[in-house]
């Protein structure tokens, strides 16, 4: 029986050469492809595939954030971090969300086809470029942490600092989440409280150092970033 697998990345090249790549594999299929991890989480929730691969930089709801809530509406899906990023950091926050592994898009191919058999056998993979930088970011965890960590937010929270500074007005971001221009008002006004920021471009580079945001938003490519 095939591995069925969902690939979710916000540049449809990407998707679309993974399919093509994983398409030759006998025991791998894919059955669903989603441009963010709104739509990851979704589709994740109605398929049930074995494994989602996603990236950690996406818009509307980051990889990490998309893991937690896969892991939390459907147990049994295996999640997989396919990201450029290599700091120990992300993939610290991305295993401790409940992934299965992290692969790096430097990695080969196989590497990654490995990373799916290795998640479908309840394995965990890492990148070989990796495996030294967690083991020393493990060692380091007795040291205290930082103020201002995204630990210190709720999901609702981050959720919530990512399309801040992605750019999104009260009035949209009410919208997509389904809750009034009062309700963000008041979650805006706690997150500043808990990080003491005090303007949007502070909680826009904190959303890019905590990796709640990119700079690979295509509008940053294109255009300033609203600070």
């Amino acid at each position: 029986m095939s591995i069925r697998v969902v690939l979710a990345d916000d540049h449809r090249i990407v998707r679309d050469g993974l399919a093509a790549l994983l398409a030759r594999e006998t025991d791998i299929e894919v059955i669903g492809q989603a441009s963010d991890g709104l739509a990851a989480v979704r589709l994740a929730r109605q398929l049930q595939p074995d494994v989602v691969v996603t990236d950690v930089s996406m818009p509307g709801l980051n990889g990490v954030e998309a893991i937690r809530r896969i892991r939390a509406d459907a147990p049994a899906v295996r999640v997989l971090c396919l990201s450029v990023h290599a700091e120990s950091r992300m993939v610290l926050a991305v295993l401790e969300a409940g992934a299965s592994g992290y692969v790096l898009k430097d990695d080969s191919y196989d590497d990654l086809a490995l990373a799916i058999r290795k998640a479908m056998a309840d394995r965990v993979h890492l990148s070989a470029e990796l495996v030294g930088l967690v083991v020393s970011a493990v060692r380091g965890r007795g040291q205290p942490q930082q103020d201002g960590h995204a630990s210190v937010l709720t999901p609702r929270e981050r959720e919530m600092v990512q399309l801040l500074s992605e750019g999104l007005s009260t009035q949209q971001i009410a919208q997509r989440l389904h809750v009034s221009p009062k309700t963000v008002a008041t979650h805006r006004e706690h997150v500043m409280q808990k990080l003491e920021i005090c303007s949007l471009a502070e909680l826009t580079r904190y959303a890019l150092r905590e990796g709640l945001s990119s700079l690979d938003l295509p509008w940053r490519n294109s255009a300033r970033m609203p600070l």
